[in-house]
């Protein structure tokens, strides 16, 4: 292991490293988006708009990020449609991770009783105030664990970019390994950059995974305690109406 090579590709490294992030959070911003709106085409059963997501969703899930790459950098431009490479990376991440962060929030809304919906509705709200303040947030609290891995996996995805010529980490890597042959220091500063991209990630998931458990935990605990007290000031009233009855 060499060091002074090390230190001699950093500054490209940190520079590969700018990139990747630019592309790679536009990219999961954008599918936020887009997963949140196909969700709820397929939550309220829209007509037609329903199917199309369902098709949108199983097309982008099922093919790879480096498939639907090559259609939008080498195939757009045959019809006529020309677009640059980052843009190409940020529009690809974003329709990949809008599928899969589709089927997360579904499932994070399946998880919300219908009474509840019907409940709010009953209260006076329309129904976007109700999926807004009623079913939204519990349906974001739900989703957590898969939402930080859905937002790791694409961070992960990033590494294919290389392929239409962006210099992310991955490209810069193979570029000084093909160059100068030193490709164990590429590779220990190739795996460090991704780990310090993706582990903050992950702590944070986890991190907002055990505050919301321990914020629902909590709910319960303070139902149950409402419960017990009920349930004394009932027998206590129970007790007084017979003592007094007698």
């Amino acid at each position: 292991m060499n060091w002074e090579v090390i230190s001699d590709y950093l500054p490209m490294y940190w520079e590969a490293l700018g990139l990747t992030l630019r592309i790679g959070w536009c990219g999961i911003l954008l599918s936020i988006v887009i997963g949140l709106v196909t969700a709820l085409l397929r939550y309220y059963r829209t007509p037609i708009l329903h199917r199309l997501a369902g098709a949108y969703i199983e097309l982008f899930r099922n093919t790879p990020l480096l498939v639907q790459l090559f259609f939008l950098y080498f195939g757009l431009p045959k019809l006529g449609i020309s677009i640059s490479a980052e843009f190409c990376g940020i529009l690809g991440l974003a329709l990949l991770g809008g599928a899969y962060m589709a089927e997360t929030f579904r499932s994070g809304f399946t998880t919300v009783e219908n009474t509840q919906l019907e409940s709010a509705l009953a209260l006076g709200m329309t129904r976007s105030q109700a999926m807004r303040y009623v079913i939204l947030p519990q349906a974001v609290s739900v989703s957590v664990p898969s939402f930080t891995a859905n937002v790791i996996f694409l961070l992960k995805e990033t590494s294919v970019f290389s392929a239409i010529s962006l210099m992310d980490l991955m490209f810069t890597a193979k570029d000084l390994i093909g160059l100068y042959y030193k490709t164990e220091e590429c590779l220990v500063l190739l795996v460090f950059f991704y780990l310090l991209i993706l582990l903050p990630v992950s702590i944070l998931g986890s991190w907002l995974e055990r505050i919301l458990n321990l914020g629902s935990v909590g709910k319960q605990k303070r139902g149950r305690r409402r419960a017990k007290q009920d349930d004394r000031s009932y027998a206590s009233e129970g007790i007084l109406r017979s003592t007094s009855s007698g």
